[in-house]
């Protein structure tokens, strides 16, 4: 496996971001990992490092570069983390994504389409948006127990869904049985608006917000494993 941690380019400064892909084999598809509000760590590089060894080429920027913020010490507390992900949009994290796709076009060990996102919590409306805002380029995007995912806003995930949809790309949405930040009328509403379109919402029952990751005290093993083989199927049909 290649590593490299790098600072790309972007409207705003400069976004420090771990690039991990095979050694041989390439070019390889692929696959932007947006973060959780708990920031870059090493349990996320393991985790891009799990989806390279199944033959991708993974890009996990920092999203809280403009704070110069990069990890969460053991000190930030809760209301900062809260800070930095408020400071956050959609369109702010879509200019980002169009520099990293710059980025991407200048790497000879990544194909340039198509493409996946795969979004955390506060970030699984950033992938869903790739999708949805990059018709031509990403054709498949991952919501893992994903916030704000029904609003009144244009660039809601259930709209860009519906949008990614129709231009090729295949959408889905992992949802947690107890989540505050994504209760089940949200999802009901979600599950609703997507119907009939190549998007699937997928329950959890049993799950809890976080379930994904490791070292999380929410963390499920077997909800884990699940998303993992809903992840690599999904990106097997479309990359």
């Amino acid at each position: 496996m290649i590593e490299r941690t790098i600072d790309i380019p972007t409207k705003h400064g400069k976004t420090t971001t771990f690039i991990v892909h095979p050694e041989r084999g390439g070019p390889h598809p692929a696959v932007f990992f947006y973060m959780d509000a708990p920031a870059i760590r090493e349990e996320l590089r393991d985790m891009a490092r799990r989806i390279a060894s199944a033959g991708y080429y993974v890009v996990l920027p920092n999203l809280y570069y403009r704070a110069g913020v990069l990890e969460l010490g053991p000190n930030t507390t809760r209301e900062r983390m809260f800070e930095l992900m408020g400071s956050l949009s959609i369109p702010i994290i879509m200019d980002d994504t169009h520099a990293l796709l710059d980025f991407v076009d200048s790497e000879a060990a990544a194909s340039k389409s198509p493409m996946g996102a795969v979004g955390y919590c506060m970030s699984g409306q950033y992938a869903v948006n790739a999708a949805g805002q990059f018709p031509d380029r990403f054709k498949a995007a991952a919501s893992i127990y994903g916030v704000q995912l029904v609003t009144e806003r244009p660039d809601s995930p259930h709209l860009m869904a519906q949008a990614a949809a129709k231009g090729g790309a295949e959408i889905y949405f992992a949802c947690a049985e107890t989540d505050h930040w994504a209760p089940k009328e949200m999802v009901d509403a979600l599950s609703a608006a997507v119907k009939g379109t190549n998007c699937e919402v997928e329950w959890y029952p049993g799950a809890e917000h976080g379930f994904a990751f490791p070292q999380r005290a929410a963390y499920k093993k077997d909800a884990a494993e699940r998303h993992w083989e809903r992840l690599f199927a999904l990106w097997r049909r479309k990359l």
